[in-house]
């Protein structure tokens, strides 16, 4: 397994709508992808990891919400589609590609998402709470959404700012 190198806001790949995963792209080479991804979103103190963010330009994500006895859920979704939504959340997010930036953003409470897994096989999941906020955030990066997007006018500006201020410290990459 190796470290992906993570890709930071403003890069065009985080902005631009990744291509489908065709059926003869799921192989070795994609799961091996999907190990990478999975170890660089832990390295990184993440829970999401989406193609983009680490300048793949395609629709998937890996993701891993551990469950009420602290064990891992390591989960692939490819080609994600949400297919029902209800409720709603409202909750501080953060994103590997904006580090250091937390804001508050409103979600869905549950979601019912339908995608691939690493094999290429058809699944459908209904998941709430975090693992819903999870699941439509990476969404988002596969439709190129980075979560300013779902921020209020004044928020994002905020965010921008501090986002410049950390570029100008050389903490952001």
């Amino acid at each position: 397994m190796s470290l992906l190198k993570l890709v930071y806001y403003p890069d065009p790949v985080l902005l631009t709508t990744g291509k489908p995963v065709a059926d003869e792209e799921f192989n070795a080479d994609l799961a091996q992808t999907v190990e990478n991804m999975f170890e660089t979103m832990r390295t990184a103190g993440g829970v999401g990891l989406a193609a983009p963010q680490v300048g793949i330009s395609k629709r998937f994500f890996v993701m891993d919400i551990p469950d009420e006895a602290g064990k891992g859920n390591p989960l692939a979704f490819f080609n994600p589609e949400i297919i029902a939504v209800e409720g709603e959340q409202i909750g501080d997010e953060g994103c590997l590609s904006f580090p250091g930036l937390y804001q508050q953003v409103r979600r869905d409470m549950r979601v019912i998402v339908r995608a691939q897994d690493v094999k290429g096989d058809r699944f459908e999941m209904d998941v709430n709470e975090l693992s819903a906020r999870c699941v439509l955030h990476e969404t988002d990066h596969c439709d190129g959404i980075v979560f300013l997007d779902r921020m209020s006018p004044l928020k994002r500006q905020l965010a921008k700012r501090k986002i410049k201020r950390l570029q100008n410290t050389g903490k952001w990459e």
